[in-house]
């Protein structure tokens, strides 16, 4: 059991990592010159690890509805997320679902004092269990939903579509190792764990033009990816206005500047290492 000083020293560290995170989200989101139909100029980071709070923000602002909700699933603990901007500053509810118990219980002691509307459950999300969201969920078209828990991202994406969620606003991880063309994830693992499932860490998730197929599917548009290569957006194309989506020009895609600082190696060089493993081809 952890004591009553080393819990006091850890929240007040954790309550400083939130006044820094505001301090330089505040910073950068004031310093962006705005062009709509440009992605790149709405970045900024405050929480969130790459520019995702600025898309998110952004987007957000042209919907032509809002219900003030978010579900993010790969919470990790409660700071270096997509939602935890959404929850302190613009006091949206919503769900923060995470996996790892000790990340699941600091977001929820981080949430505590800044949103009562915050929910956190500690869930290691897969096909079988992710109805439990459901029926947590007080909506099934949040204004956003963001998806990251590197590894069954597609097969959870699916199991949500089939269990009616339509979020107007739809963020999802992608492996840029994958390259721009390839429509593929891995093969559906209950209990995949990406640090463990290959020595270099590559083998995870679902490559951007894979994401595409299954969104252009449900009615969804491609916005653009992060710079940083991380992410990619999503939206549903009746909860906006025709002639902004119309006007975007999007990134396509982006090498991961994480893993391409790494490895040293393109994407292409990148997928040599894992290519001998087994993936599954999204059509």
């Amino acid at each position: 059991m952890i004591s009553k000083v080393k819990y006091f020293f850890l929240a007040l560290r954790n309550r400083q990592r939130v006044q820094i995170c505001l301090a330089k989200g505040t910073a950068s989101m004031f310093n962006r010159s705005i062009d709509l139909t440009n992605p790149i100029s709405w970045e900024f980071s405050g929480f969130s690890q790459n520019g995702e709070d600025g898309i998110i923000d952004v987007l957000r602002s042209q919907l032509k509805a809002k219900n003030r909700y978010f579900i993010e699933i790969g919470a990790a603990d409660g700071i270096d997320n997509n939602s935890a901007w959404l929850s302190v500053v613009d006091k949206y509810n919503g769900i923060m679902v995470e996996g790892n118990s000790r990340l699941a219980d600091t977001a929820k002691a981080l949430m505590a004092p800044y949103s009562i509307g915050t929910e956190v459950l500690n869930i290691f999300v897969t096909k079988d269990n992710v109805v439990k969201i459901k029926e947590r969920a007080l909506c099934l078209d949040p204004d956003i939903l963001s998806l990251d828990i590197d590894g069954n991202d597609y097969y959870i994406a699916k199991e949500l579509f089939k269990l009616g969620f339509r979020p107007k606003i739809f963020v999802v991880e992608y492996n840029s190792v994958y390259g721009p063309d390839q429509a593929i994830t891995i093969n559906y693992q209950s209990e995949f764990v990406f640090s463990s499932a290959d020595k270099s860490k590559l083998y995870y998730g679902v490559s951007i033009n894979g994401w595409k197929v299954l969104f252009e599917r449900m009615g969804y548009r491609f916005i653009t990816v992060d710079q940083n290569g991380v992410n990619a957006f999503f939206v549903r194309e009746d909860a906006f206005d025709v002639d902004f989506l119309d006007s975007i020009r999007g990134l396509n895609f982006a090498e991961n500047q994480y893993q391409y600082n790494k490895f040293k190696l393109t994407s292409v060089e990148q997928f040599k290492l894992i290519e001998h493993l087994t993936f599954f081809q999204i059509n």
